[in-house]
Formats: C-alpha cells, structure tokens, sequence
C-alpha cells in the first residue's frame, strides 16, 4: 500500500472529525493545516463585507501563514486535502499549502465539508495553483458526517 498523508484545514471542527475517519480508514498520516493567526467567529463573518475571510477569498493571490510543516512531504504517493468550502473554493490557506510543497507526480485528492456546495470550483482552482505539477482527482463533498467503512467505499475507487 502506498504511503498516504491526510492534510486538512477545519475552521470549525467539522473537516477535523472527517479527516481524522478518513485517516483512520486509510491507515494514513494526518497533518492540521493551522493559520498563523487563528480565525475568530468574525472573521468568518460573511455576513460583514471587509471580515477576514471575505478580503482573503476577493484577494486570490493572498495566501495566508501557516504554522508547522509537513515532515517529508516526499515519502507520500497520495495526498488527500480536506477543507470547508468558502465562497465556491477551497479557502485561501489551502492554496498557501499547495504552494508550500513539491508535489511534482503524486496525487492529491480533495474532499470538503459542506452542506451543499459542489466541489468542483475547488478542484478546478487546486489544477490551477499546482500548475499540472500533480494529479488532482474530482475529489468529494461530505455533509458533515460519514461513517469510515462510507470513506472506505469512496477511497477503494481510488488508485492510491
């Protein structure tokens, strides 16, 4: 089996408990993508026009600091990164993620939490920001919750 990294960013805790069924039913390694300066409940305000969360998404070169690093990014085949859907895409911090890393032939596999939302634009925009340096699957939505043999189903498609 190939060696697999479960990264995700969690702005609530949702994505947190996904990410760690889904590193369990992988049997993979799970990395918290942590801003430098944390999200409060205002900054993710939508609601409020110049809240932090809306200035990073209307701003996409903006890539905010992340705290701590991935050891040996190299050692991992497949990537899975997880996220909550903000304004149709993944959130500005994922980006700074994708850029912070050589993943020149491995491939990364999206999933987000959302009530709705399609994941589609995020994965679109992931293509984007590696620049065809690696393999980007559709990758999935998940309401919130699912069980690890649900994970193990979707996972089991995959050519990890």
């Amino acid at each position: 089996m190939s060696k697999v990294l479960v990264a995700y960013f969690s702005a609530s805790g949702v994505t947190a408990k996904v990410a760690a069924e889904l590193a369990k039913a992988e049997g993979a390694d799970l990395y918290e993508i942590k801003p430098a300066v944390p999200y409060t409940a205002d900054d993710l305000n939508y609601m409020v026009k110049d809240s932090r969360a809306n200035l990073e998404m209307a701003d996409k070169s903006c890539r905010p600091e992340i705290v701590g690093a991935v050891d040996d990014v190299g050692q991992y085949q497949a990537v899975f990164v997880g996220f909550p859907i903000w304004w149709s895409r993944e959130p500005s911090i994922i980006d700074t993620f994708l850029e912070s890393y050589d993943f020149a032939g491995k491939k990364i596999i999206p999933f987000c939490t959302s009530g709705g939302s399609d994941i589609s634009g995020a994965a679109a925009n992931m293509r984007a920001v590696l620049g065809g340096k690696a393999s980007v699957d559709d990758g999935k939505r998940v309401g919130g919750q699912i069980s690890e043999e649900e994970l193990k189903v979707w996972t089991a498609g995959l050519e990890l």
